[in-house]
């Protein structure tokens, strides 16, 4: 199925999809729903949450909040693919133009939604501007993984030039086409910086909250994060050597 046979339509399309992958959130994702329609109260919206296969009942409580929030739309994986996937199944079905991400476990603020939209859709703004990162000014995590995610993004960052100070933000916005014309991995979400300026996309970050988690347990540790990312750099590090833009296409 092609990515826009899935983007619903509609004469009053929202403005911004806010993709939010979910896996064993059950305690979270009701009162980060509450949040994101808060901070959008403004801008015409929807959010999606897509389920990864939970095997607790993450599924059960957000069919049950679309009682509550009627721009709530939920998708649920048929078996757990992963957070990379969780975000592009939902910016496939997005009917908005903008896509906001969000981790689900309540650690974004989605009070910062609306600052980086609007950095992004601003006047005067690079034409080809297609990101805007967030970056965590102050964050609120142990030492060992703040230690950690320093070194992995210094590497990153040094080999990649993908001018990101922080890719673990799983607050990003940018513009739904551009993520779709990046080739798709798994964890894919570390590296949109990097692959946004393979295509010749601008990018943009900018300083968010970010806040402890209060319910469940991280679905990451440094030693998993370590094993796949050295595989997921050689192969970025290929993408781009392989990468050649024409400069732009002029039909004649």
């Amino acid at each position: 199925m092609l990515a826009d046979e899935m983007k619903p339509t509609s004469e009053e399309a929202p403005l911004i999809s806010v993709v939010v992958p979910a896996f064993n959130e059950a305690e979270n994702v009701e009162n980060l729903a509450a949040e994101i329609d808060a901070a959008l109260s403004a801008i015409r919206y929807e959010m999606i949450f897509i389920d990864d296969a939970s095997t607790d009942n993450t599924q059960a409580v957000l069919t049950q909040m679309k009682s509550r929030f009627p721009a709530l739309r939920v998708l649920a994986h048929r078996q757990n693919s992963g957070q990379s996937r969780g975000v592009r199944s939902g910016v496939r079905a997005a009917r908005a133009d903008v896509i906001a991400t969000l981790d689900s476990d309540g650690q974004n603020d989605p009070a910062d939604i609306p600052a980086l939209f609007a950095q992004l859709t601003r006047e005067g703004a690079p034409e080809n501007l297609a990101m805007v990162g967030g970056r965590r000014a102050k964050r609120i995590d142990s030492a060992a993984k703040k230690v950690a995610s320093r070194f992995g993004n210094g590497i990153r960052k040094h080999l990649l030039k993908d001018e990101a100070d922080d890719t673990g933000c799983g607050l990003k916005l940018f513009c739904r086409q551009a993520f779709l014309d990046l080739p798709y991995f798994d964890h894919i979400h570390r590296y949109i910086p990097a692959l946004m300026l393979r295509e010749g996309f601008a990018i943009e970050f900018a300083d968010v909250n970010h806040r402890a988690r209060e319910f469940g347990e991280s679905k990451y540790t440094n030693f998993g994060r370590l094993k796949v990312s050295i595989a997921d750099l050689r192969g970025v590090i290929w993408l781009r050597k392989r990468m050649k833009l024409p400069g732009g296409v002029d039909e004649l």
